[in-house]
């Protein structure tokens, strides 16, 4: 029952942020091409191998509920065949089968491509020490925390993103933009709570490095939200 509440809920997360990241890039591009559809299937299937090499390839036994929650859960919501068959027979039931053949090509393409670059990047942070600088009596796990940041960027490219182009208004969009940050903050820095009692850390005998570690990781995050938005304007 545990796994299925994570998936719901992991789920419920990923289909709200799909279904507000393709409105607004139709709004944005508009919808004479299935812009939407490719864009989310592209950044979902980057993250999937991103955190696949970390969550089960490289053996990290944090618990199965989160890491269902976040691969089953809330990827699998984010991204969907289905809109992409569906927009593509639409295309081709109009008569437009160039589009409808360089939306074939270009999703089945592209999110291969970014499967291998998520893999490769996951690997690439954990092949020195498995992803962590460690000493006597603690440890940094940087390649977590790499990924942590660069999930942070790309959710603060996103974001700004569509509150630029979706019309809502302002107050909406400053409770969207705390609630988004907010909940990646707690969620990420819990993430490598986890990593560290499974690793023999706890918070009696290693407070400090249990506060050190969400509190940098904190920091960083935002540092990289603040960057995120900076490109973001400019796009």
């Amino acid at each position: 029952m545990n796994q299925i509440l994570a998936v719901a809920l992991g789920g419920s997360f990923g289909a709200v942020i799909r279904f507000l990241v393709s409105s607004g890039i139709y709004q944005w591009l508009g919808r004479g091409f299935p812009y939407g559809t490719l864009v989310v299937n592209v950044i979902g299937s980057f993250m999937l191998g991103l955190l696949t090499e970390s969550l089960m390839q490289q053996r990290l036994t944090i618990t199965f509920e989160y890491r269902a929650a976040i691969l089953i859960g809330f990827i699998g919501a984010f991204t969907t065949f289905s809109t992409f068959s569906l927009e593509t027979f639409y295309l081709i039931e109009q008569g437009n089968l160039t589009k409808a053949a360089l939306n074939i090509f270009t999703s089945v393409t592209a999110c291969i491509f970014a499967i291998w670059i998520g893999l490769l990047c996951g690997r690439g942070l954990f092949y020195y020490s498995d992803g962590v600088i460690q000493w006597s009596g603690g440890m940094i796990p940087y390649a977590l925390m790499t990924i942590n940041a660069i999930g942070a960027f790309l959710i603060s490219i996103i974001a700004t993103i569509l509150l630029h182009k979706v019309a809502l208004a302002v107050e909406y969009r400053v409770v969207l933009t705390v609630v988004m940050v907010g909940i990646f903050l707690t969620l990420s820095g819990l993430y490598l709570l986890l990593f560290l009692v499974e690793h023999g850390f706890s918070f009696d005998a290693h407070l400090n490095l249990m506060l050190g570690t969400f509190v940098g990781n904190s920091l960083i995050c935002i540092s990289v939200i603040w960057m995120g938005l900076l490109v973001g304007r400019q796009i």
